[in-house]
């Protein structure tokens, strides 16, 4: 929506801008620079020396032409950038006042100025300026049709929060078009899409201003935030390229300090921003920074002086309180965040970045009403907000969601998956609630929110605000969990049971600590509750992690949180949750369970992690060597009989190399896996079925899947040895949560045999994979009706009666007999007539009807004792 102000300029200026077009097919911005040759050579070296951090060097050649009086106004404006950069603030001031009065008609060195006198501490001639920036606009716009003040007159519009996509048409489009190697117009494009949240045309923006400029590092830093959100490894990469070609780019080192504060690594991000204060010892970002450090610190008086220093030359810059408050809620602590963006914005009411933080801070509080409110404010003011119009375009969606309640948990779920599978949620978070919050005596102040998403980008733009986030199955802010439904999840989804028992533990444990608790912490409790509510559950030793225990280069205790943050791989990842979760089991074993609750009460009073583990658990340094000792013997715990050795075995070893080793090496791990998958693969089954039995009697196996296990099964099911492939079947289904292939092949197996209890386990184990596969209720109401409990019966029924059934007559004929069989006699006459709308001549269903007409009316007085309550029962 375009502002007023734009406006003006666009109404007159579909006149005014057709002439500075006009001028700019004959103007070229270079060309309005009246200087010699000689002049222009030595203002390149002197930029050059600007781009790679010799500031003061930069800074002693403008000056000096700026003092001989060369008419140039890109001298002073350079000047000004190495005084404002290096913080000399006051003579960047003098600079522009003398600048201004011999180029008045400078768009350009106007705008700049505008930052001089706001870190001067003089907002009101900095209000003076922007009007008069805007009244010459108005009236003499042609002036302006250099690429510099183009891309000037971009920035000064999109300071004042006006429509982005008219600032591109109107300004930084023409400016690249008039000159397509002008690359402070493509990074003027990038900064505004970076603002706006759309990473993709920041990027691609900048990718094509690398080809042009090759020396800029603004063009690499602004490449690391464009990637930091989907990427980490290329950011990384631009962001060691931008410190390469300038080890002192300020925008650069706060970058590397702020990933340092997300990783933890605290005393790496204050020796970066002790780095960035020697080259600007007033800026802000870097002192809100610190104010950041000491709150974590839980050092409040600091806070508070480093929160001053920072507004020291600059008092009304809401981004100070919004960074502080950023970097908070990054750290899941949304109340002091939200309380740091309602600061920002007393500093400036229209400042739409800190109320749209704090519309997202106020929704992970579970604050709906006033959050979605003020989600819709800034998504009207701001259309071009992509992560605003992503959460606004949600929020519809989510209107469409059931909720469900049961105590202080609210569960909002699509509307189908709630009939299906909504009660048995409820019932295991209620579960949850019991168990752990007794456990970590814990009572919850507020209700818990649970959104379960049957899309996966929608839980990506409720929990990142942008697509993406594979591989997160849930996220919990406090007390508010966002879930992926196993509908999103392919053919093979990961245990909803599970999952949501994972995120609960982080309500518990976040809520004990006011959010106040190194990742690494949260989530080893979290897997170590999930294996004691279900051994399957959870993280457990494979044969890599065992190497990765054993490994000299095991993270220490102090620095597991960064290996969340940065891992080479997914594998990495992984193992960074199962080292966790040991840790936690390594203090509960050695230490006991009220050694951790101490631990989670002294961080919720503000103890830094380090401290609190120092109180209950003795020094760091003898923390660190005693769990890599616990880490040893639970990894030469497993499978301790067979031979890890690789030795000279080739990475791709042929069959007779594998074959010729495993002679030498017998009970090898690697000879004996190699020889199966290559015999496996050829389908070779007897040959197949000796490693794989040898790996099972060294118990050497896991229930990865295509792992040993599985092709185990696969070569007694091909070679038909029944009692063999059930065996190792229930072996998988006894060591993981989502073994589903594993599941259905039991249930077959039970139907063949009969036997209704092991069908009526194996298909609630099936469900509790994936509570959306009709067959798994199939199976639970046929174990249900053999095994005569017609409430079994009536549940499964009523979830595929909710999952498009192809036969709806037949279905509602059998949730009439197993409602009548219960004495439900009303509601079975209601399925049973179902039916007959269905299928008038369905001749079963006639006789039920028959047969129910001539029951007592006794039994529709029965019936309000023996019917279920439809929203009581769960699939």
């Amino acid at each position: 929506m375009l502002g007023s102000s734009l406006d003006s300029i666009c109404t007159n200026a579909r006149c005014v801008l057709q002439g500075i077009v006009l001028l700019m097919t004959t103007v070229v911005g270079p060309s309005l620079i009246s200087t010699t040759i000689v002049s222009a050579a030595d203002l390149l070296a002197a930029q050059q020396q600007f781009l790679a951090g010799q500031y003061e060097d930069a800074a002693a050649v403008a000056a000096a032409e700026v003092e001989r009086g060369t008419w140039n106004e890109r001298w002073p404006r350079l000047l000004i950038d190495c005084q404002m950069t290096t913080g000399e603030y006051a003579a960047a001031l003098q600079t522009y006042e003398d600048a201004i009065q011999r180029y008045p008609t400078s768009l350009s060195l106007r705008v700049q100025g505008l930052g001089v006198m706001r870190f001067n501490n003089l907002p009101v001639l900095a209000e003076e300026s922007q009007a008069r920036i805007l009244q010459l606009l108005r009236t003499a716009p042609a002036r302006f049709a250099s690429r510099d003040n183009l891309v000037a007159a971009g920035r000064y519009f999109s300071e004042r929060g006006e429509d982005a996509r008219q600032i591109l048409k109107l300004f930084y489009d023409r400016a690249r078009d008039s000159d397509p190697t002008f690359v402070e117009a493509y990074i003027a494009t990038a900064e505004l899409a970076l603002q706006k949240g759309d990473f993709k045309v920041a990027a691609e923006t900048l990718q094509q201003a690398q080809r042009i400029e090759t020396t800029d590092p603004r063009v690499h830093y602004l490449l690391a935030r464009a990637w930091e959100s989907s990427d980490a490894e290329k950011a990384a990469k631009a962001i060691s390229q931008a410190l390469t070609l300038n080890p002192r780019h300020v925008p650069s080192l706060l970058f590397v300090a702020d990933r340092s504060i997300d990783r933890e690594q605290y005393h790496a991000a204050e020796s970066t921003l002790q780095e960035i204060l020697a080259i600007n010892p007033h800026e802000q970002q870097a002192w809100a920074l610190r104010a950041v450090l000491a709150h974590l610190a839980g050092n409040e008086d600091i806070e508070a002086l480093m929160r001053a220093s920072a507004l020291s030359t600059w008092a009304a810059n809401p981004q100070v309180d919004h960074l502080i408050g950023l970097k908070l809620s990054q750290k899941y602590r949304f109340k002091e965040g939200s309380e740091y963006q309602r600061a920002a914005l007393e500093l400036d009411p229209n400042y739409t970045t800190a109320s749209f933080q704090l519309a997202q801070d106020l929704l992970r509080l579970g604050y709906d009403d006033v959050g979605w409110e003020l989600a819709h404010e800034v998504a009207a003011d701001d259309e071009y907000n992509v992560i605003a119009h992503n959460l606004i375009t949600l929020h519809d969606r989510l209107q469409k969601f059931s909720v469900l309640e049961m105590g202080d948990i609210h569960v909002r779920m699509d509307r189908q998956e709630a009939e299906i599978y909504g009660d048995a949620v409820l019932e295991l978070l209620t579960e949850a609630e019991s168990v752990l919050c007794t456990k970590y005596d814990v009572e919850p102040t507020a209700p818990i929110v649970v959104e379960i998403f049957p899309e996966q980008k929608d839980f990506a733009i409720r929990t990142f605000g942008l697509p993406g986030g594979a591989g997160f199955l849930g996220v919990c802010f406090g007390r508010v969990i966002t879930a992926n439904s196993p509908a999103s999840q392919g053919p093979r989804p990961s245990n909803w049971r599970s999952v949501l028992w994972h995120e609960f533990c982080h309500v518990v444990t976040l809520e004990k600590t006011k959010n106040r608790m190194p990742r690494w912490l949260s989530e080893g409790i979290s897997v170590y509750e999930e294996r004691q509510r279900d051994p399957s559950w959870g993280e457990s030793m494979t044969p890599q992690y065992r190497a990765m225990l054993l490994d000299e280069k095991l993270t220490r205790v102090s620095n597991l949180s960064a290996a969340f943050l940065s891992p080479p791989s997914p594998t990495h990842l992984q193992f960074a949750y199962f080292e966790s979760s040991l840790v936690v089991e390594f203090l509960i074993e050695r230490h006991g369970m009220d050694a951790l609750k101490q631990i989670l009460g002294d961080l919720g009073d503000g103890l830094p992690i380090n401290d609190a583990l120092v109180r209950s658990a003795g020094s760091l340094g003898k923390l660190d060597s005693e769990f890599a000792d616990f880490a040893r013997q639970r990894a030469e715990a497993f499978a301790p009989e067979v031979d890890w050795s690789k030795g000279d075995l080739p990475e791709q070893a042929s069959l007779d190399q594998l074959q010729a080793w495993s002679e030498q090496h017998p009970d090898n791990y690697w000879a004996l896996r190699g020889l199966a998958e290559a015999y496996f693969a050829a389908k070779q089954w007897e040959e197949a079925q000796a490693p794989l039995e040898r790996l099972r009697e060294l118990d050497a196996v896991t229930a990865e899947r295509g792992g040993p296990l599985e092709m185990l099964a696969d070569v007694y099911h091909a070679t038909n040895q029944p009692q063999q492939e059930r065996e190792t079947l229930e072996i998988i289904v006894s060591l993981s949560s989502d073994a589903l292939p594993a599941l259905r092949r039991l249930m077959e197996m039970a139907v063949e045999n009969q036997e209704w209890d092991q069908l009526s386990n194996y298909a609630g184990d099936v469900l509790s994979i994936n509570p959306l596969l009709p067959t798994g209720h199939e199976q639970l109401a046929r174990a249900a009706d053999e095994l005569d409990r017609p409430k079994d019966t009536v549940r499964s029924l009523r979830a595929l009666a909710n999952m498009d059934p192809v036969d709806p007559a037949a279905l509602d004929f059998r949730l009439a007999q197993a409602l009548a069989t219960m004495g439900s006699t009303d509601q079975a006459r209601q399925h049973v007539l179902r039916a007959l709308e269905e299928a008038p001549r369905y001749r079963d269903a006639h006789r039920l009807l028959l047969h129910l007409a001539e029951e007592t009316p006794a039994s529709s007085a029965a019936e309000e004792q023996t019917a279920p309550d439809p929203s009581e029962e769960s699939p």
